[in-house]
């Protein structure tokens, strides 16, 4: 198993051949509060993933048993002045916006607390498994701020409008079974077993064509808030991306000849599990 680091707080591990990426958040001491530091080492490591196309699922996990992540770090911005916070947003919106941006499907393995920011990283992604001990929210009207990470744009495209206003206006705090049902997570891991639950959908995602992974993720994203005729025409796009792609030949094949496909679109590994850049996988 490969890993990088990147600076001291972000680490990125290659599993399963290389084909999963395991983001890891890694500021225990702060339970991974988004200091200026972390923020952009977020970045980096985003944008590192998602110009690889050797990777087919990333999943994003914590090392603090406490929290997945806490939001800002407001410790931090309490020194700053109003021109620091206003030097220091375009960094905080890139750290949100790389994994935002990642173009292959993103798990978030959820454990303890996430709370703004850091559930705004979730909200990022396209599957969110909780641990049932898990709460969620976004409580910054609480501090006399708004969601800044895309929480007012992605909550309700997630929950509704209604809902979304609900928890944004109060700043509740939602535990788990209860998230779950509003559709604040997608899927409750049993107790301890959030890391494990969340590769396991890795595993299972990572198995088919990194290119129609790639294409799906892309025509749901920007499918969304369409109408319908519009939409088809983004679905329509993405097809024509894989349907002419060595992916789609190589599923015709293997189904055919009743064996398990060897994706072109992941490359050959080399016995560290690193890949080189594969063609025909979309931005």
């Amino acid at each position: 198993m490969s890993e990088l680091r990147y600076g001291e707080y972000i680490l990125v591990h290659r599993t399963h051949n290389g084909r999963i990426a395991e983001l890891v958040l890694n500021r225990p001491e702060r339970m991974n509060a988004v200091s200026a530091d972390f923020g952009a080492a977020l970045a980096d490591a985003t944008a590192d993933l998602g110009h690889d196309p050797s990777v087919g699922v990333t999943v994003i996990t914590s090392r603090c048993e406490r929290a997945f992540c806490v939001g800002a770090d407001l410790k931090e911005r309490a020194g700053y002045t109003e021109a620091d916070r206003a030097a220091a947003r375009p960094g905080s919106r890139a750290a949100y916006a790389g994994v935002l941006a990642l173009p292959m499907p993103v798990v978030a393995a959820v454990q303890g607390y996430a709370l703004g920011g850091g559930y705004e990283i979730a909200l990022s992604c396209d599957v969110i498994v909780a641990d049932p001990g898990a709460t969620v929210g976004l409580p910054e009207t609480t501090v006399g701020v708004i969601p800044g990470g895309g929480g007012t744009q992605l909550l309700p495209r997630r929950v509704g409008a209604a809902v979304a206003a609900q928890l944004i206006f109060s700043g509740r705090r939602v535990p788990a079974t209860e998230a779950r049902d509003l559709g604040l997570v997608d899927v409750l891991a049993p107790a301890g077993a959030v890391r494990a639950t969340a590769l396991d959908l890795a595993r299972t995602y990572a198995a088919n064509s990194p290119v129609a992974l790639r294409a799906a993720k892309r025509a749901l994203r920007l499918g969304q808030g369409r109408d319908l005729a519009a939409g088809l025409e983004v679905e329509d796009a993405a097809w024509h991306t894989v349907a002419f792609s060595a992916d789609w030949a190589e599923g015709v094949a293997a189904f055919n000849g009743r064996r398990p496909p060897e994706w072109p679109g992941y490359g050959t590994a080399d016995r560290n599990g690193n890949r080189p850049a594969a063609a025909n996988v979309p931005p």
